[in-house]
């Protein structure tokens, strides 16, 4: 059974900075492209970030030049440093991952919150 364990959300002020991390374990595939979904109360799930195994990355608008996605093949762990957290940023963060078969695995959710 493939695990994808989150760590590192929280409780952060407005224009504060938290790194999100994401392992994938038990994987008898190579992991293709990884990436970081969010939740807000209400909304849909959206992508925020995503990065291939050869490191190409794409951004969604509302975070580029704050956010930076990147990933440790040896690991399979994929990170999200972000900065200059705004209150809009608040939502339940998921990590994703796409195995060569084509597989779609999720993390359990890490919740962020931003306060103004």
């Amino acid at each position: 059974q493939v695990q994808l364990v989150e760590s590192g959300g929280g409780l952060v002020q407005a224009g504060g900075s938290l790194r999100l991390s994401c392992a994938v374990s038990r994987s008898r595939f190579s992991i293709n492209t990884m990436g970081w979904y969010r939740q807000a109360p209400g909304k849909q799930r959206d992508l925020v970030a995503s990065i291939t195994s050869g490191g190409s990355t794409n951004y969604a608008d509302s975070v580029k030049g704050r956010f930076t996605i990147s990933r440790d093949n040896a690991k399979n762990t994929v990170y999200l440093q972000m900065n200059s957290l705004k209150p809009e940023d608040t939502a339940v963060y998921y990590c994703n991952a796409i195995a060569s078969l084509g597989t779609n695995y999720w993390g359990q959710g890490t919740q962020v919150t931003v306060s103004s």
